[in-house]
Formats: structure tokens, sequence, C-alpha cells
């Protein structure tokens, strides 16, 4: 058999389909895992010259063009070590080997800086669009080693998700840079999902829409300026029927949300490279509390909840409703993308905003018509420092402002939580005020502990001893 082009390790769910979707583009490839039965499968699904599994880790190295193209898909953490150490007895000069698993950052970082030097080109680079892009094409965020990206770019721009013919996948920039921009992506994600599920407790809660309602809400959204592949999937889910049950199997899933880390992985980083993202950080809280079930029964019973008024104009609620979820997303863009700025310029990772824009496009989880919006917004000012500040977002953000705003106090009102969709009225509320009163907390500082102020009316640096009177 010739040898491949490519090799995969780890043959799960998403790496059986990326191995697939390669040999459908008329790549060469040779899959690897501990586990007998899937490459037994694998085989049994494809026999071509251009294509075999292996549960042998020699043979397997040994069925690969040297210098090695190596993609990983396992496990992150520990795993994505053992195998790196358990390809160094094989691996020789030039090898690639790039990690497409959810790896933290710090580790891929980590990953790129040890290998270097050793003649191995490493890369981390970020997936997004589950089993099924992954099959027949994902957003695809490779970084890190340049030359080796050039070298497996022509089958990633084949694999990949397409939009009018453009690929979905283009080099992100050095270093870890694939796993950040895969990590704010799923920031975002946890955003702009968190918000549609608020849409859904007002509709549900506060205006008592019918699921067929709701239904039809979402999928018209879906026809305008919202279109989304998460608004898409959510008018969807309103007309899945229960297998086990009478009724909609919407009403049968409990009201809790797992997480898998990468949302707090991005809450977590902001406050180092100094970038707001209060929307992302809300929707992360949030699938806690949503977590804390037991706390939240024991709770209701304590602070009993109020009836809802009930929504006389539904269609002026609906219209409302629609400019706080429009302005919501476009701030939950903003902050992901600033956060991407800012952490371009902290890691020295070089990260091109187009390119971003642009291969979120298509096949990811956040793809939306919004983004060719976006892509243009940078692609005509190269050093824009916020989306709404393009003339194109300020303009939808003021004229959905005042819709915005009455969403948020009729919830309030209503005594329903909207944790993203209020943090992201005050974020855009604070983005855009002359004055906030931090000049407060620098006294407040100055006074507790000497942290010393600056005026707005001379340069320097002060510090006053405050009229000590307290006890």
């Amino acid at each position: 058999m010739k040898k491949s082009s490519f090799g995969i390790i780890g043959l799960g769910t998403m790496g059986g389909n990326f191995i697939l979707n390669i040999n459908d583009h008329g790549f060469s490839v040779a899959g690897y895992d501990k586990d007998k039965v899937k490459t037994d499968a694998i085989n049994a699904e494809r026999q071509t010259d251009l294509f075999k599994a292996y549960s042998d880790l020699p043979a397997f190295m040994d069925a690969l063009e040297t210098p090695r193209n190596i993609i990983l898909l396992v496990p992150a953490g520990k795993i994505v070590d053992a195998v790196i150490d358990d390809l160094k007895p094989y691996w020789s000069e030039n090898d690639v080997i790039i990690d497409c698993g959810n790896s933290h950052f710090t580790d891929t970082q980590r990953r790129v800086d040890e290998l270097s030097g050793s003649g191995i080109h490493f890369m981390g680079m970020g997936i997004s669009g589950g089993e099924t892009g992954a099959r027949y094409g994902a957003s695809i965020m490779p970084g890190g080693d340049k030359e080796a990206h050039a070298r497996i770019a022509p089958m990633l721009n084949a694999v990949c998700a397409k939009i009018n013919g453009q690929p979905c996948t283009a080099y992100m920039g050095n270093g870890a840079a694939g796993h950040y921009v895969k990590m704010v992506h799923n920031g975002i994600e946890y955003a702009i999902m968190q918000t549609i599920s608020e849409c859904y407790h007002l509709m549900k809660v506060h205006a008592q829409m019918s699921h067929a309602e709701i239904q039809q809400t979402f999928e018209q959204w879906n026809k305008g300026r919202l279109q989304s592949f998460l608004i898409e999937i959510t008018a969807a889910i309103f007309k899945q029927p229960d297998d086990l049950a009478e009724g909609l199997l919407i009403d049968a899933i409990l009201d809790t949300a797992a997480q898998k880390g990468t949302g707090a992985w991005t809450t977590q980083d902001a406050a180092n490279v100094a970038s707001p993202i209060p929307s992302i950080d809300a929707s992360v809280t949030q699938r806690i509390l949503s977590s804390m079930r037991a706390q939240r029964q024991l709770a209701a019973q304590q602070f009993p909840s109020e009836a809802s008024e009930v929504v006389v104009n539904k269609d002026a609620f609906i219209q409302q409703l629609e400019a706080a979820l429009y302005s919501t997303c476009i701030i939950c863009y903003a902050q992901g993308f600033q956060m991407l700025a800012n952490a371009s310029e902290e890691y020295k990772y070089n990260i091109n905003l187009t390119s971003v824009a642009s291969i979120w496009r298509g096949g990811c989880i956040i793809r939306a018509a919004m983004l060719e919006k976006i892509m243009q917004a940078y692609s005509q000012e190269n050093d824009l420092k916020n989306i709404m500040l393009n003339d194109f977002f300020a303009k939808e953000l003021k004229d959905a402002k005042e819709g915005f705003k009455t969403i948020v106090s009729l919830a309030f009102s209503a005594g329903i939580p909207v944790p993203v969709l209020s943090v992201s009225l005050n974020y855009y509320l604070s983005y855009h005020s002359t004055w906030l009163p931090a000049n407060l907390i620098q006294a407040q500082r100055d006074f507790f502990g000497a942290h010393t102020y600056q005026r707005n009316d001379r340069e320097g640096t002060f510090h006053t001893n405050w009229n000590q009177t307290i006890h």
C-alpha cells in the first residue's frame, strides 16, 4: 500500500468523521487507535488504496510519508502529552504534529515551546462544527508553526466548510493562537445561547406564548438579520416530539446546563488581557447556577415568584425582544473580537480579525449572517477598536436601543432573570458613557490604602491625607 500523506490519531466520533472527510477529498490518510474495534469498523467502511486504520503504533507511523503530518483528535489534557511521548521514538525531522482537541491555550503554548528546536513542528488547531462539521466541513482555526501550516493548508482548504466558495479556514497566528481563537469562539457561543434561552424564558413566562408561537417566532427571526445556526436549531427544537412521552421533548429536558470548561477559560483569561466580557462572564455564571437545581428549589420556597404581568401587545413585545436579542448578539461578538485583539497584542499572536470573522461565517456553531458585516468592518478598518464603533453597528444599536431597554425593564418588573441581556445593556451604556463614577473608586482606594489617584485638571499622580474620622 502506498504511504499516506496524513495520519489521524484518535478514531472516536470526531476523528472517525474527520478521517473520512479527508479521504473523500482525495488525500491518502491512515488512522490509529488503540481500540481495535474502532479501527476494524473504519476499515470495513472504507476500503481503498488511500485509506487504512491501524491499532499498532509502529505500523501506523511506518505507513506515513516522511516528513509526516499527524493529526491528534484525542481528549485534551494529559492524554495529548502522553500521545506525544508515545510518538517520540518514531518521529523524524520535520514531522508535523497537530493537536485538534479542545486544549487549553496555555497547554498548547507549553507544547510549542517544549518542541521548539526539536525538529518537530507543533500546531494547535481549533475545530468548530461538531461531528457533522468534522465529516462534511467545519470552521478550522490553525495556529502555531507557519511553515507547517503552509504544508497542510491545501488539505484544510479542501475539507473545511465553504461560504461562496471561500474556505472557512485560515492561519490564525503564532503560538497557541488557533486554540485561543477557538476558546473565544466558545465563549461567544455560551453568551449567545444563554441570551436565546432568556428570550425563551420571557416568551414562555411573561408573554405566555405557546410552543407553536415560540417556534414560529424563532423561525421568522432566522429569515431576517438574526439568521444564524443557533436561531435555526432553536426553531427546530420547538418542533421535536418526545419519543418517550406525550408532548414536545423540550418540556422533558431538565433545566440544568453543563459546561466543558472553554467558556470558563475565556472568562478566566479576559482579566489577564484587560478585556471586559461581561456577557460571556454572565453566561458562564448562569450555567453554574442552573446546575444548582436542588438549591434553587429550596430557595424558591423562601422567595416565591410573583405572578408575571400579562403582555397586552404581543406583536410589539416580539419586536422589542428581537431588538434586544439582536443588540446582545452584536455586543457578544464585540466583546469576543476585542478580547482577541487584546490577546493578540499581549501574547504576540498577530491574529487577523478579518480572517477570524471570515472563517466563522460557515461550519462553526456561531456562524451567522452578522459575521459578514463584522468581516467587512474589520477589512475596512484594520485597527477598529470595537465593532460597536463601526458606522453600521453603531446605527443598528442606536435604532434598537429603546426596545432593548424596554425588554430589560419588563424582565426586571416581572421578576424574570435575564443576566446576559441586562449586562449586555449595561456594557453598551457604559461603553458610550462620557463619564463613569470611577473617580469615587480612586478616592476610596487612596483613602483606605494610599493607592494614589489621578486628576482631571493636571498631569501626575497624587495622594491626599484624607479627613480620618472613621474608626
